[in-house]
C-alpha cells in the first residue's frame, strides 16, 4: 500500500510500515508540514496515497466520502502520545487487511476499527 503519514504521527512508523512491505511517505518529508489540510489532502491524493492522521478535520464523511479518495485512516486515542500512536498504528497494519481499506474512511480507537466503505461496495462495514 502507498501510505502518507501526517505530521502528527511518529516518524518511526515509516520504517515499521516499510518493513511490512508498504511504500511510506510523510508530510514533513514533502516539506508541507504546517500547511493547511487541503494542501496535505491534495498531496496525498495527487500521488494516490492512503492518508494516516489523527487530525479530526479529516473526519467529515461528507467531505471525505468513501470511494472519492485513495483511503483515510483517522486514529483517535484518548491519550495520543508518540508511543501509543506508534503501537496502535503498527498493530493495525500488522493484523488488519489494510489492502481492503483502499478508498475507505477508517476510524481506529484503542479497541475498535470502523471501516466505512464506498456505497457500491457490497462487503459491508465490519465493526470490531
Amino acid at each position: 500500500m502507498r501510505i502518507k503519514l501526517d505530521e502528527n504521527l511518529p516518524t518511526r512508523l515509516v520504517s515499521a510500515l516499510a518493513a511490512l512491505g508498504h511504500d511510506v511517505d510523510t508530510v514533513p518529508s514533502e516539506h508541507i508540514a504546517g500547511s493547511n489540510d487541503a494542501v496535505v489532502w491534495q498531496a496525498a491524493q495527487a500521488v494516490q496515497r492512503f492518508l494516516v492522521t489523527q487530525d479530526l478535520d479529516f473526519s467529515d464523511i461528507r467531505k471525505y466520502a468513501p470511494g472519492t479518495h485513495h483511503g483515510l485512516l483517522l486514529v483517535r486515542l484518548p491519550q495520543p502520545g508518540r508511543t501509543a500512536l506508534f503501537e496502535r498504528i503498527a498493530a493495525l497494519f500488522e493484523v488488519e487487511d489494510v489492502d481492503s481499506w483502499k478508498g475507505c474512511l477508517i476510524t481506529a480507537t484503542p479497541h475498535k476499527v470502523r471501516v466505512r466503505r464506498p456505497a457500491s461496495d457490497t462487503a459491508g462495514e465490519p465493526h470490531r
